[in-house]
């Protein structure tokens, strides 16, 4: 099978190279980071290609933004993303885009030399090959999206302005409702995130589901703590 692997960890590019070599693949092309990523799968054809997910120059999402983009240019090309720990969006946003076989493995995972290797072969042959960690984090992640659209779009508001540390009493006055109204929509949120009296300070607990949904952050100055 011909390979083309971008990894920026010299140690691990060069050990891909030779365990890959040593298997009977051929590796077209071993790239440090993106640049010209696509001009090379134009030129080599390779028949997978393997890409870090963080790589140079910020070490952030290059990687997945690369292996997106080879998503549109080359939509059938097999492809195997590697990454140190699961990025739950970044695994979310490639599984989700149309195109051919992926898979995403954690790095740990090329420890186990068989194990990757087959991989690398049920990929190529047209299967998906995601790590376990990878889809526990998604199904839980999915679990809390589904909590979540329970809300109404009033509950919503009202907990948005909960994850920003807002009072009842300043809810209250931003949405034009009583308070005892406010109260029984922060109850019913409660009951719809499975938010149980036991469970906690469920105000902090709410603002957290709602904040890892949403992609936001929590607001300076009521990182440990909410007014209620």
């Amino acid at each position: 099978m011909r390979i083309l692997i971008c990894e920026d960890s010299v140690l691990l590019r060069e050990g891909l190279v030779r365990l890959l070599e040593d298997a009977g693949h051929e590796v077209v092309a071993a790239l440090a980071d993106t640049e010209g990523l696509t001009e090379t799968v134009q030129s080599t054809a390779p028949e997978l290609c393997i890409l870090d997910v963080r790589l140079p120059p910020t070490f952030t999402d290059e990687g997945i933004r690369a292996a997106l983009a080879l998503r549109s240019t080359h939509p059938a090309l097999p492809l195997l993303v590697l990454s140190q720990y699961v990025e739950e969006r970044y695994a979310s946003d490639l599984i989700a885009a149309q195109g051919g076989p992926l898979g995403y493995l954690l790095k740990d995972r090329v420890a186990d030399v068989s194990e990757f290797l087959a991989s690398v072969e049920r990929i190529a042959e047209g299967a998906s090959v995601l790590d376990p960690e990878v889809v526990q984090q998604l199904l839980t992640r999915r679990n809390r999206d589904d909590r979540m659209l329970q809300l109404t779009e009033r509950e919503r508001t009202v907990l948005a302005l909960i994850a920003e540390g807002k009072s009842n009493q300043t809810i209250a006055g931003l949405l034009f409702l009583s308070e005892a109204s406010v109260e029984k929509n922060i109850t019913a949120i409660f009951q719809k995130l499975g938010l149980e009296p036991e469970a906690g300070n469920r105000r902090v607990l709410a603002a957290l589901a709602h904040i890892e949904n949403t992609g936001g952050t929590p607001p300076l100055g009521n990182q440990t703590g909410m007014t209620r």
